[in-house]
């Protein structure tokens, strides 16, 4: 049997309402997957394919739920086990830098637009094509609110501080166009521009921006949103997660935090 690939993208997009980002994510795991036959020899051979590419366990985990969501659907007898993915600590912004990146002075059209942006996602934990899809009937400035059309086209609404409905209202009326971020003609700005010139910015006021940089800062929203004492299950809602267990995986604790809980609860601690 022959892998269908093409059809299955198009039930995805069209009936799913699946993003451009999945549809792109799609057509790179099928890349892998299509060098090999539907069989369960070759299954095992697309994921070493994989490790000797240099894909890390969580890499290949993405495009595993990719391929058994395929087989399933093509009603094909095969399921790939995920991989164990190694313990790490997602990358974050250190307060330095985001004081750093809060106090800049943008100076031009574009750098507002990308500084405004930016402490957008910082305060709402937005991903970043959410941010890029927000259009100014989304945006309300009255109760503090954003509507957001999220992954699989679900809709939930998260709120901003007072800070940043300041930064949004200043923003929005330097241009009229709907998207809240637009280009300099209206349109809809690539997330690959966003990054390139986020990076810029970070080097340009005096620090390397961490790794997988944009995701970086959802990362940075969430351990703070625990840190100063939000419910686990609120930001479940705020990030658009459908479990626990993943929104578990974004909290990250770094090392000051670990010690000030534990000169707290430690039996040694001074009373």
């Amino acid at each position: 049997m022959p892998w269908d690939f093409e059809q299955f993208i198009r039930e995805r997009k069209f009936l799913h309402n699946v993003s451009p980002r999945t549809i792109e994510w799609y057509e790179q795991t099928f890349k892998w997957l299509g060098k090999y036959e539907p069989t369960e020899a070759s299954t095992k051979e697309f994921v070493i394919g994989m490790r000797e590419g240099g894909l890390k366990p969580i890499s290949c985990n993405s495009r595993i739920r990719v391929a058994n969501a395929y087989f399933k659907w093509a009603g094909l007898p095969l399921h790939i086990n995920r991989l164990k993915e190694e313990g790490r600590v997602l990358p974050t912004f250190s307060t330095e830098q985001l004081t750093k990146l809060i106090a800049y002075k943008p100076d031009t059209f574009y750098h507002r637009r990308l500084h405004a942006l930016v402490l957008t996602l910082f305060d709402s934990g937005l991903r970043i094509e959410e941010a890029l899809g927000l259009r100014r009937l989304q945006v309300d400035f009255d109760n503090f609110l954003l509507t957001i059309t999220g992954k699989g086209d679900k809709q939930r609404v998260i709120p901003f501080s007072d800070t940043l409905r300041k930064t949004l209202y200043r923003w929005c009326g330097m241009h009229n166009h709907p998207y809240v971020f637009p280009t300099l003609d209206g349109g809809k700005l690539d997330r690959r521009v966003v990054l390139r010139d986020f990076k810029i910015l970070c080097r340009k006021i005096g620090f390397e921006p961490p790794p997988r940089t944009l995701h970086a800062i959802r990362h940075t929203f969430a351990t703070n949103y625990i840190r100063r004492g939000g419910s686990q299950f609120m930001l479940m809602k705020v990030l658009g997660h459908t479990t626990l267990e993943m929104t578990k995986k974004y909290v990250n604790f770094q090392t000051d935090d670990l010690s000030a809980v534990h000169n707290q609860l430690s039996p040694l601690a001074r009373r």
